[in-house]
């Protein structure tokens, strides 16, 4: 639920806040990116100075979204990215709900003394900000920022940019409403955006549908050469170090949804991918069912998410991190299925 004296407390922020910055989480996917986007919009048609400052590049397949172009990568302009966040007079920080999650900017945002305000709908949430909104019940983080919109009574704000932005976090989040999308509020919402006229086939010819031929190439050689199953556990892991990514011409984004796939495998029920990122092993789990991968991160690779997609990082070797996804998730599997968790 969502607090009605949040609702107050924010819109009064908004109301007086002439600069507003909004930040989506390292390493920004569909849904970081849709609800940066859609609130920058909806804001800016408010009559509002907004700026989107990301942690990190986006992924490629976003680069279409409208106002994308205008946002500021810490990592590529960090002065500009700096000096925006220090001009804010409110932060909104969107799909996150811990500031390691904004990686190195997560100090800087810290440290400001502008009012803070978090939208997310990841579970357990750390106290980051002034006003907390958080709905672990929401399918995505853009549709719980078009549920803001509608009770803060800013719909007509939202425009067809605005909608096509939280559209694609929608439908990213859920895997075309595939997953996390059971509730009938999920489809009133998306209703409601598709009357603001967005072509919605073609957003996702743009976001499923668009992929580069060293993508496809890439996808080929992880299914084809990387991919192992764990019967026992209804599991299966694939993985890419340096120099296969190298050798594929790797781009930002292109290895986005891999995880999904051995999820289509019969009696695979839990999927883990690893992939070398700078000096670190970035780690994406799925599952279907109730086996829980958001605590099994949360565990084992400092990480976090939903039941049933998470996220998380090693700072062993890529060999080390695949060694010990083959250890520790048995263990953990017997006491999900002895109902020890």
């Amino acid at each position: 639920m969502i607090n009605n004296s949040d609702l107050e407390r924010l819109k009064l922020n908004i109301q007086n806040a002439n600069h507003i910055v909004i930040i989506p989480h390292l390493n920004p996917d569909g849904d970081a990116m849709g609800s940066s986007l859609g609130l920058y919009h909806t804001l800016t048609n408010l009559g509002k100075d907004v700026k989107v400052v990301t942690a990190s590049a986006f992924p490629r397949f976003l680069d279409w979204m409208p106002g994308i172009d205008q946002s500021i990568d810490f990592e590529a302009s960090a002065d500009s990215a700096i000096t925006e966040i220090e001009k804010a007079q409110l932060l909104i920080f969107v799909d996150f709900n811990a500031l390691k999650r904004a990686g190195d900017l997560g100090d800087i945002l810290g440290k400001s003394s502008a009012i803070k305000v978090m939208i997310d709908h990841h579970p357990y949430p750390e106290e980051i900000a002034d006003i907390m909104i958080s709905v672990p019940q929401s399918s995505s983080t853009c549709e719980l920022a078009c549920r803001v919109m509608t009770l803060l009574e800013w719909n007509q704000f939202v425009d067809k940019n605005a909608a096509e932005c939280f559209y694609t976090g929608i439908m990213t989040d859920t895997g075309s409403l595939s997953y996390n999308s059971s509730n009938p509020e999920t489809y009133r919402i998306v209703a409601g955006l598709l009357e603001k006229e967005i072509d919605k086939d073609n957003i996702h010819q743009l976001v499923f549908h668009s992929n580069s031929f060293y993508r496809m190439k890439l996808l080929g050689h992880v299914l084809g050469k990387k991919l192992i199953l764990m019967p026992e556990q209804g599991a299966a892991y694939m993985w890419l170090d340096e120099q296969e990514l190298k050798e594929h011409c790797f781009q930002p984004g292109d290895t986005e949804g891999f995880v999904n796939y051995p999820l289509g495998i019969e009696g695979i029920n839990i999927s883990a991918f690893f992939m070398v990122k700078d000096d670190k092993v970035k780690c994406s789990f799925r599952s279907r069912g109730d086996f829980p991968v958001n605590q099994f991160s949360e565990q084992n690779f400092n990480g976090g998410g939903h039941r049933n997609a998470a996220g998380g990082e090693s700072k062993l070797s890529l060999d080390e991190t695949v060694e010990k996804f083959k250890t520790e998730l048995p263990l953990f599997f017997n006491k999900y299925a002895n109902n020890e968790l």
